[in-house]
């Protein structure tokens, strides 16, 4: 039976989406109890909270026990890339004994609605990807891009949590980039710069989500108990030359092979440490989400397009910004 008035828990809650799905819920009646777990301090003050600065790969049932939590909302991730692969290894280690140490903790604190925040990249950048891809499309993550195959492989954990427990609803999200005035984060440094490389005769449709609707559907999910699996993306795209003219970044295309040796030169070499050569990829073949799903469950509409959502971004202060 769901308990009423709501305690949700958030991991993560100190990070980009993190903070900004308390100051939501914050507003949200109904909700009595929020509790917050990161190894930073809370980025702002927020009413009726509880924080715990600790590391989830410890046990956190105790806290979720005290505060009679009936949600949880996980977050904490890892999502920069190693710059070798015993780095990678450790960071996707790190991130599935995370979720493994949560989903625990969940079942021993009575905790019956768990939402995992994942990415569109589980599907893959693949040139045979339809558009727009359902959430039923297969997952075919590139291997070599760790931050899509660690959302994969926690996508995998968590369905066999729940054929083991049944009981306890899970809800997945498959978000595209989240940007905002306020984004800053690994994939705005990775992806946002005064110049773009991109692969001849390619220009692939790109989606994104207004930082404030991503927390909205959160917020939906967590007040509606709604279980499943549903796409995250504004409406509309904005391929990949228009991103480069709105963010004023000068755009290179290259024929593949070309293309493909740079990105992968510039790694081994130590120059960049964003991106091996399959990261290209990512701007040469399409993953355009349908929203259909999360659409007909919430009646959800987005109120940023994915173009008014880079525009957000491109007129914030915090573009070409210097990540040192």
């Amino acid at each position: 039976m769901e308990r009423s008035p709501k305690s949700v828990a958030v991991t993560g809650a100190s990070g980009y989406v993190g903070a900004r799905l308390l100051r939501k819920l914050e507003d949200e009646e109904g909700i009595s109890k929020l509790v917050a777990f990161d190894t930073l301090p809370p980025v702002a003050p927020i009413r009726n909270m509880a924080a715990y600065r600790m590391d989830v790969t410890k046990p956190i049932d105790e806290a979720l026990a005290h505060h009679n939590v009936s949600t949880l909302v996980h977050l904490a991730f890892i999502p920069r890339r190693g710059r070798n692969r015993r780095e990678v290894e450790s960071i996707r280690q790190t991130n599935l004994d995370a979720l493994s140490a949560v989903l625990e903790s969940c079942a021993r604190a009575g905790v019956n609605h768990i939402v995992y925040l994942s990415s569109h990249t589980v599907y893959g950048a693949h040139a045979d990807n339809p558009i727009p891809l359902t959430d039923a499309a297969p997952l075919r993550p590139l291997p070599d891009f760790p931050y899509g195959y660690d959302k994969f492989l926690s996508e995998q954990m968590l369905q066999e949590f729940q054929e083991t427990h049944p009981d306890i609803a899970v809800t997945i999200l498959r978000s595209c980039m989240v940007l905002g005035p306020s984004a800053g984060n690994y994939i705005t440094k990775a992806f946002f710069r005064p110049w773009l490389l991109g692969v001849l005769d390619y220009n692939p449709p790109l989606q994104f989500v207004y930082e404030d609707d991503l927390a909205r559907v959160l917020t939906i999910v967590v007040q509606r108990s709604l279980p499943g699996v549903y796409n995250v993306a504004g409406d509309g795209v904005v391929f990949y030359r228009e991103l480069a003219e709105i963010i004023k970044s000068k755009l290179i295309n290259l024929p593949a092979f070309l293309a493909y040796g740079l990105v992968q030169l510039t790694w081994n070499l130590h120059i960049q440490r964003e991106s091996t050569a399959s990261g290209l990829d990512l701007v040469r073949y399409p993953m355009v989400l349908s929203t259909g799903k999360l659409n007909k469950a919430t009646g959800y509409r987005f109120w940023h397009t994915s173009l008014e959502t880079l525009s957000a971004f491109a007129n914030s202060s915090l573009l070409y910004q210097d990540s040192a």
